[in-house]
């Protein structure tokens, strides 16, 4: 990549400069922020490393004067500055920067940190696919068997966390073993059921200072959110309350609606389950993920199929680059199980094939599924799609497995 550095330190510049370079790219330096914006448009760099406080011209106007031209509208812009502040990171984010790394910069890292903001790649991650309860043991030793957590990583943009059951322990662990500060997160839930809530006070980031964390949920009649995470902390049920957490942190209720996060679009849909259930659609950089589970989808014999919801639900879906929906059943399993909130697997290859999504994820597997049991149900997935003419990919994602987009 063609790399534009502008800070007014020249010991910095030399130090990017060597770092860069020795990554393989292309650097080009600069002590002037004002002669930085004359030269900028010729040199067309793929990214542009900023500091803020800079004579003549901090990088706050810097930025702003750049991303005022349209032709300039591909270039990257990462600000590397010693103040950090939650106010100068917000500022930097409006002014058009696509990411705010803090000084001292660390050697190790400082290159790896600059590649993943440039990054348009969407990464999944899952950290755990059963539903209902966790499941540890020597059945579940290859796809895992804790309860619901997925994460997503959009480049400059704090991580989306979708549902905290047990599986949100090993995002945690992994967070803590990285040595990540100044920790940003959204997170989704998509109903209070426990499997989905229960392992929120295991979410080490919440009780370190400093670090922001927003929760987004849905709104059970008179239960916010808020009081629905807070209830099932309060001494009778748990030791530690919400009070010990030391995080910024912000609940908002949610229905049906969109929600925009700069590079990221988050869209909810109601869910057939008991209570008050809400699917996902994630967008960023021309690809989507949609996160549905709990969910019924009933059979077309029952009179309880909702053909209605069914196309609603096939529109929200269509031509996602990934489905991680409830699989919770095979058909043999499924007769027994009518009306728990959960759907068997020739119903989800339908809603796959007639939305047209790129990839299928089996999710939020029985307690009583272990590995093999969940590999005959992949099986009997495949077969289904095929059958129907379906040209998605179809998978049952282990814990701890990464797809990158």
């Amino acid at each position: 990549m063609k790399f534009y550095v502008v800070d007014d330190d020249p010991d910095i510049l030399m130090l990017l400069k060597a770092l860069l370079e020795a990554a393989g790219h292309s650097v080009t330096t600069c002590e002037s922020s004002i002669e930085a914006l004359k030269a900028i448009p010729g040199a067309r760099p793929d990214c542009l490393i900023t500091d803020l406080m800079m004579p003549e011209m901090d990088g706050f106007e810097l930025c702003r004067e750049l991303r005022r031209r349209p032709d300039l509208a591909s270039m990257k812009i990462v600000v590397l500055s010693a103040k950090s502040y939650d106010f100068d990171r917000r500022r930097a984010k409006e002014l058009g920067a696509d990411g705010y790394i803090v000084k001292p910069i660390h050697i190790d890292s400082f290159v790896t940190s600059v590649a993943e903001i440039v990054s348009d790649h969407v990464t999944l991650t899952y950290w755990g696919v059963h539903g209902t309860l966790p499941v540890p043991g020597a059945g579940t030793l290859r796809r895992g068997g804790n309860t619901p957590c997925v994460s997503v990583e959009v480049s400059g943009e704090p991580l989306f966390v979708f549902d905290c059951g047990s599986g949100i322990k090993q995002l945690s662990d992994h967070l803590m073993a990285s040595g990540v500060q100044r920790f940003s997160s959204r997170v989704f839930i998509s109903h209070t059921h426990w499997d989905h809530i229960n392992t929120i006070p295991f979410f080490a980031p919440l009780y370190i200072r400093g670090n922001q964390i927003e929760i987004f949920g849905p709104y059970q009649g008179d239960l916010t959110i808020a009081r629905a995470i807070a209830a099932q902390m309060e001494g009778v049920y748990f030791p530690v309350t919400i009070r010990e957490f030391g995080a910024h942190l912000v609940f908002r209720d949610l229905r049906e609606e969109k929600l925009e996060f700069g590079a990221v679009t988050v869209e909810t849909m109601l869910l057939k389950h008991p209570g008050y259930c809400l699917g996902y659609k994630l967008t960023s950089r021309g690809r989507s993920i949609c996160y549905i589970t709990d969910n019924e989808l009933y059979l077309p014999s029952d009179p309880r199929r909702d053909e209605r919801y069914l196309e609603r639900l096939v529109e929200f879906v269509r031509g996602t680059d990934v489905l991680i929906t409830d699989t919770t059943y095979r058909d043999e399993e499924y007769p027994a199980k009518v009306d728990w909130g959960h759907s068997c697997v020739s119903e989800v290859a339908d809603l796959a094939v007639r939305a047209e999504v790129k990839r299928l994820h089996l999710f939020h597997h029985d307690p009583d599924q272990d590995d093999e049991a969940i590999d005959l149900k992949l099986e009997e997935a495949r077969k289904a799609v095929h059958k129907l003419g379906g040209k998605c990919e179809v998978d049952a994602p282990a814990e701890k497995s990464r797809l990158v987009l």
